[in-house]
């Protein structure tokens, strides 16, 4: 009986991920998986391997390696039409040549014994993949880069896909793929995977990544979803669903879903009589989430198991099951797992962030890949076979991309797509080329014309977007392994939680100071009363126009919630979980809202609630809005969604405070409104501080600090109420200054005071990140800690550090 390694098939339960030279990288992940994690709950659908030792034999009974090597023996894979021309004759060779009889017999074999070995009396529906010897490496994923055939039935089309899938080992991106990464031709060998189909055309399916894919943070997953099979996800023919999971806690047992993106999901991919088709989705279902919660955690259980036992970053694509003839109808399966080969091959000693020095006129906007920009001219083309006309550092504009666009796209300066989400071809290839991308668009192609020259950012966050013109920007790099030590703690001021991710890999003692206003101005963008009241509203739509319109607004950005509030609530912990994720297990301080009247009325709806008033800064803000009767309700939502990141996502991390606290009553009444809406101090280590920005804050520092964990010092607005100006006013800006002695006096006693009631005290005022001298002041009055913007922490830790050595100041 012939060995393993002169089989032409081996089932996916008999290899492992030793056999990568045997049956190639995609068949030895699926039977390791099988064979290893079916104990730990993850499902993997069986199937068999068609070996690479099948393939060499099918070169040699044809007999036609040696007419292979002449027809590559002139390529030039940077002429287009040279790589087109012989990538086509070496695959019509290898289709076009006598299939031997016993590797026919052999498949046709397998496929019989399919039913079997899946329990159940049915011809079965397969993929065939291919699985070359050389790929899901660490550093070279070759994903993408042969044919994949989907709805496979019967023997005869099973031995014709087999053929096409043997030939698709020289696609022209695949020997594109090849030379670039040093591989030789002729030693890299194509394994098959035959594996049954999930049946989510009838479901859902996706892609997922044990590692968040823009930034590299290693404690998130990230999970797309869209309706139907998985290859409009990977090809990007879709913008799907999109779901962050936070790994410390889920294994914990929590539920920490802490991100959510409802995408378009126009398309979805089905079985059609042979093969598949795409059809397009009602709008119904367009605006629901395509997997549910607990589908969404039992993924990102799936992702850590895997990762665990990888012991590696993972790609991962997973399909839910809509048939209930075979493999159970809503069950979900992992189709494929490969090492992620971006960032687990970074050097995490350097951050390089980019970051624009002047704005212009933002052209498009789509989901940011990456954390970089580039620029150039625009160079727009509609089909595969016209890349040729594409030159280096062009910007490359395209409804959407798959592996036959790689030659190209190497040399790209950056790529803009109508479709596709974080995950799909675009996005991955983009990752590994290191280059910027922004998919998802929508109208890219109608907007960005040939000859346009373009700056392509995704240094702003989750939203990339494509400038008018050349502007400046500027590369920063940080050596963390030349970071000082300090005593006194450096924090930061967080506003955007989609920076999370990468502003926490930035050496730091936790958030001194989270922002909710951004949150709610960005993510949620309604007057919170406005959803608590829709009902009302709703019926009143028809007589008032103004009203019909608030209405039709939020209808709109709350697709996917009939409870309007939970809206409010979801996306209010999702953006604080995000934070206090990226961050953990760091303290995370949590202002609570301090939006004032005339900022709320901006919001939709919000001219409906709020006041008019003649000085808004000194007016109805902070802590006088949530005990107050009309507001209260509003507040709930803000206490039940720090309630939500908390408890059930399991961030105990983050602390809350309570801004413009004018006085030591109002303290006490907030506290017991929190207490009523679950947020008890003390509870579940629940630390509430107050901020310090008030002149009566300082003066009465010590009743304060009886119901307060803490203090932070808003330098900004103590010092205009402290010199009695308003900040905002140009005819008396020359007199704000932090740095007068007035302002000076009152920070030093209430730190005093706070250091004598045991109470931590820090700062998160603007002062520290813009004047060196004020930083070395707080370090005199031995401050606990600095809050500082995110691009001026290393440089002030670093004076710190030389400040505290010049006191004597020990760093431990």
């Amino acid at each position: 009986m012939a060995g393993k390694k002169e089989k032409f098939i081996l089932w996916f339960d008999e290899v492992g991920i030793k056999d990568v030279p045997l049956v190639g990288g995609k068949n030895a992940s699926l039977g390791e998986m099988i064979r290893s994690l079916g104990g730990k709950g993850v499902k993997v659908p069986n199937g068999f391997a068609v070996t690479a030792y099948a393939y060499r034999y099918l070169l040699e009974h044809a007999g036609i390696l040696d007419e292979i090597k002449q027809i590559l023996s002139d390529l030039d894979t940077h002429d287009m039409h040279n790589l087109q021309e012989r990538g086509k004759k070496v695959r019509e060779l290898i289709r076009n040549s006598e299939f031997p009889p016993e590797l026919d017999e052999a498949i046709r074999k397998a496929y019989a014994e399919m039913p079997k070995k899946l329990g159940y009396e049915e011809e079965p529906d397969v993929a065939v993949r291919s699985s070359a010897t050389a790929e899901d490496l660490p550093d070279a994923s070759f994903a993408g880069q042969q044919e994949t055939y989907l709805n496979i039935r019967g023997p005869d089309a099973l031995i014709d896909s087999c053929k096409k899938c043997f030939a698709s080992l020289f696609t022209d991106r695949a020997i594109s793929y090849r030379e670039d990464k040093g591989f030789n031709h002729f030693d890299v060998y194509l394994s098959i995977a035959v594996q049954k189909m999930v049946r989510s055309d009838a479901a859902s399916s996706g892609v997922m990544f044990s590692i968040d894919t823009e930034s590299g943070f290693k404690d998130a997953v990230f999970i797309t979803s869209s309706y139907g099979l998985g290859e409009n996800v990977v090809q990007g023919a879709v913008n799907p669903d999109d779901f962050y999971v936070f790994k410390p806690t889920l294994k914990e047992g929590k539920k920490p879903i802490i991100g959510k993106k409802l995408g378009t999901k126009k398309i979805k991919m089905i079985y059609a009589k042979e093969g598949t088709e795409n059809v397009d989705v009602p709008e119904e279902e367009q605006n629901k989430f395509s997997i549910s919660d607990e589908e969404v955690l039992k993924l990102g259980e799936w992702a850590c198991v895997i990762e665990d036992h990888y012991e590696k970053p993972m790609d991962i694509e997973w399909a839910k099951n809509g048939d209930g003839k075979s493999l159970g109808t809503g069950e979900l399966f992992i189709v494929q797992a490969r090492p992620e080969t971006v960032h687990s091959q970074r050097d995490v000693s350097m951050i390089r962030t980019f970051e624009l020095k002047e704005t212009g006129k933002v052209l498009v906007e789509g989901q940011s890949v990456g954390e970089m920009i580039g620029q150039g001219e625009v160079n727009s083309i509609e089909l595969a076979e016209d890349i040729q006309k594409f030159k280096k550092g062009q910007v490359l504009v395209t409804d959407m991309t798959d592996p036959d666009w790689e030659p190209i796209m190497k040399i790209a300066s950056a790529i803009v797509t109508n479709r596709g989400g974080r995950t799909c071809h675009a996005a991955i290839v983009s990752r590994e080329l290191g280059i910027p991308c922004v998919v998802g668009t929508e109208n890219g192609t109608d907007v960005l014309k040939t000859g346009n020259r373009v700056t392509v950012s995704c240094a702003e966050g989750e939203v990339g977007k494509v400038y008018d013109g050349l502007l400046k920007f500027e590369i920063i790099e940080i050596n963390l392994k030349e970071m000082p030590k300090t005593r006194t703690k450096i924090m930061m001021n967080v506003s955007i939680p989609d920076k999370a991710f990468v502003e926490g890999q930035i050496p730091n003692d936790g958030v001194g100071l989270a922002r909710e206003e951004f949150i709610i101005n960005s993510y949620i963008g309604i007057h919170p009363l406005a959803l608590i009241h829709y009902d009302e509203l709703k019926g009143r739509k028809n007589n008032d126009e103004k009203i019909a319109e608030v209405v039709n607004t939020i209808d709109e950005r709350t697709r996917g919630y009939d409870d309007k509030t939970e809206f409010f609530i979801d996306q209010l912990a999702q953006g604080v979980g995000k934070i206090a994720a990226g961050f953990y297990p760091n303290d995370v301080i949590v202002r609570l809202s301090d939006f004032k009247s005339n900022e709320y009325a901006n919001l939709i709806g919000g001219f409906l609630y709020e006041p008019e008033e003649s000085n808004p800064m000194i007016g109805w803000r902070g802590a006088s809005r949530y005990y107050d009767e009309d507001f209260k309700p509003a507040f709930g939502l803000e206490c039940k969604a720090i309630l939500k990141a908390r408890e059930e996502f399991g961030l105990t991390n983050i602390k809350v405070m309570i801004p413009f606290c004018r006085t030591v009553d109002e303290g006490k009444k907030v506290l017991e409104i929190m207490k009523e809406f679950g947020l008890n101090r003390g509870e579940n280590g629940l630390e509430v501080y107050v901020m310090c920005e008030i002149p009566s804050n300082v003066i009465l520092a010590d009743q304060f600090a009886e119901i307060f964990d803490g203090f932070s010092i808003g330098s900004n607005d103590l010092t205009q109420l402290v010199l009695g100006l308003d900040r905002d006013s140009e005819l008396v800006a020359h007199i704000y200054d932090e740095r007068n002695d007035a302002v000076k006096r009152l920070i030093k006693d209430v730190i005093d005071t706070a250091k004598s009631k045991g109470r931590k005290i820090g700062i998160c005022g603007q002062a520290p990140s813009d004047y060196d001298d004020f930083a070395t002041f707080l370090v005199e009055c031995g401050i606990d800690s600095m809050s500082l913007s995110p691009d001026t922490a290393i440089k002030t830790k670093i004076k710190i550090a030389e400040k505290e050595k010049e006191l004597g100041i020990s760093p431990d």
